[in-house]
């Protein structure tokens, strides 16, 4: 892959990290649009986790955690108001040599199966040509990505680091690699983009809470869709979301404290975007989201709310 050319850096110094998310806070940078941003990005865990611990030196190590999640920002885009959406280019992500994989047990109620483990799980990953080193030599081909990536909310709210929110965030979407594209409503002036929790590797639902954590340096261009009005994360894809498919992909989130409701939020939005950018009536739209379209769990973990997303191929169209 090019190395694209970056007009900023923003490495990952305590001034510049913080862990959560606050409409006031006064940016570390800020950028033209269409500017290149390098966000240098600590893993989740802040480097606690190290190579010769057991699973049960993971709670002894989470002692010494004074604050959550470590992201690197905010940056703010300069013209970018409430109502308008930020355009974030994925240029290119690059990950460590290490990682690890964690999962809380029984009594932390955290994960998908909880109820059927009752201690800690760990696994520290050796990272090195494209795959993470399993146990039995298995080999867990590397696609890395940033967990978390967000704007602020509102001047004068204040949100945590996790779960997810309208404008993005802790959304452990393995789609949001290099390559793709993502659309985030603008809530406070400026956008206050930051970057931060590196995966090297998730499947979709990061199931036991855990995906390969890993620091990670993330190149992105920003840029500004005015009036755009969507109300969540929306993103598009170079290729299809899973290996079935090759084509063009435009996906729709939605992010909910209620599975259902969440599935209906993407869905609706999906209908949106081909009736107002394609042109089709919202009742052909419908029809052809149920024959053409897939949702899919990005992330079930960040309780109370879950994210689903809409991903429609975008080579059914005749251009």
């Amino acid at each position: 892959m090019t190395t694209p050319t970056v007009d900023h850096t923003v490495p990952a110094t305590d001034e510049n990290l913080h862990s959560k998310w606050d409409g006031g806070m006064d940016p570390v940078l800020t950028v033209s649009p269409g500017e290149t941003v390098q966000f240098e990005c600590r893993d989740a865990w802040d480097g606690l986790i190290e190579a010769d611990m057991e699973p049960a030196d993971v709670p002894k190590a989470l002692e010494q955690r004074e604050d959550g999640m470590p992201i690197t920002g905010p940056v703010a885009v300069e013209g970018a108001e409430p109502g308008d959406a930020l355009v974030i280019e994925i240029l290119n992500v690059e990950h460590d040599d290490w990682g690890w994989t964690v999962f809380r047990p029984r009594e932390d109620e955290f994960g998908l199966l909880y109820e059927e483990f009752e201690d800690w799980g760990l696994h520290y990953w050796e990272l090195d040509d494209g795959v993470g080193k399993f146990v039995d030599g298995i080999e867990v081909p590397l696609d890395p990505f940033p967990g978390t990536i967000g704007l602020a909310p509102p001047e004068g709210e204040i949100r945590g680091m996790a779960p997810p929110h309208d404008a993005g965030g802790n959304m452990d979407t393995k789609h949001l690699t290099g390559g793709t594209t993502l659309y985030l409503p603008v809530e406070a002036p400026g956008g206050l983009l930051s970057i931060g929790d590196g995966h090297a590797a998730q499947g979709d639902g990061e199931i036991c809470g855990g995906a390969i954590e890993t620091p990670i340096t993330v190149d992105v261009r920003i840029d500004i869709d005015r009036g755009r009005g969507i109300e969540q994360p929306q993103y598009h894809m170079p290729g299809g979301p899973s290996h079935l498919s090759d084509s063009p992909t435009y996906s729709t989130m939605g992010i909910d404290s209620d599975l259902m409701e969440a599935a209906r939020k993407a869905t609706s939005s999906m209908v949106a975007h081909l009736d107002e950018r394609r042109g089709l009536s919202r009742h052909d739209a419908y029809i052809l989201t149920s024959v053409a379209a897939d949702l899919k769990i990005n992330e079930i973990v960040d309780r109370p709310n879950w994210a689903v997303s809409s991903h429609f191929p975008e080579d059914v169209f005749p251009e």
